[in-house]
């Protein structure tokens, strides 16, 4: 996945590029997102999220990674701190502490404060949509977890010592079995 760096200044940045795509060029592995967040819009963001239910960090950096289709998954080093930002400004509030994570819910202060930020939310949103739409696929974190999931069955099967005739045809006719929906999906 591909993280954004903490800037000095609070942004949360990728390398530039005019149309926010910073390509590694022909044979590389495809293109990372540009700046997909400007400066205040991953707080944005997360208000809105647990505008709509409270959350924990985690499912919000879940939910932040799956809007933006895969391509961008916020480190728990911004999203932390910009929920204590939230509660500092009295945006976000803990609601409950369970088994050590904090589930954050917005206020009242920030439910009036994502009315006053409707149009730049609306905005958001849709170069969100637009990011979301150039990756779709291409950074799925389904597909990365299949594929982890393949490998770590591969390791281990193998581990457990050597294979018999059998076994390996069995093993190798899975895996072209495999291929063969990949190509056809």
């Amino acid at each position: 996945m591909h993280r954004f760096h903490s800037h000095p200044h609070g942004r949360e940045r990728f390398g530039r590029h005019p149309f926010g795509w910073a390509g590694r060029g022909p044979g590389g592995r495809g293109h990372r997102p540009g700046r997909v967040f400007e400066q205040g819009d991953l707080r944005l963001v997360l208000l809105k999220l647990i505008g709509e239910k409270p959350r924990h960090g985690y499912e919000l950096i879940k939910a932040v990674e799956e809007s933006v289709g895969g391509a961008y998954s916020p480190s728990p080093g911004v999203v932390y701190p910009t929920l204590t930002l939230l509660e500092d400004l009295g945006y976000a509030r803990v609601e409950e502490a369970e088994g050590g994570k904090k589930l954050y819910a917005v206020t009242s202060e920030g439910r009036a404060f994502l009315e006053t930020q409707a149009e730049a939310l609306a905005q958001l949103e849709a170069r969100i949509d637009q990011v979301a739409a150039a990756s779709r696929g291409r950074n799925a974190p389904q597909i990365v977890r299949a594929m982890e999931n393949l490998n770590l069955a591969l390791r281990l099967r193998l581990s457990r010592g050597p294979l018999s005739e059998t076994e390996i045809q069995a093993v190798a006719a899975a895996l072209d079995a495999a291929a063969q929906g990949v190509e056809q999906a």
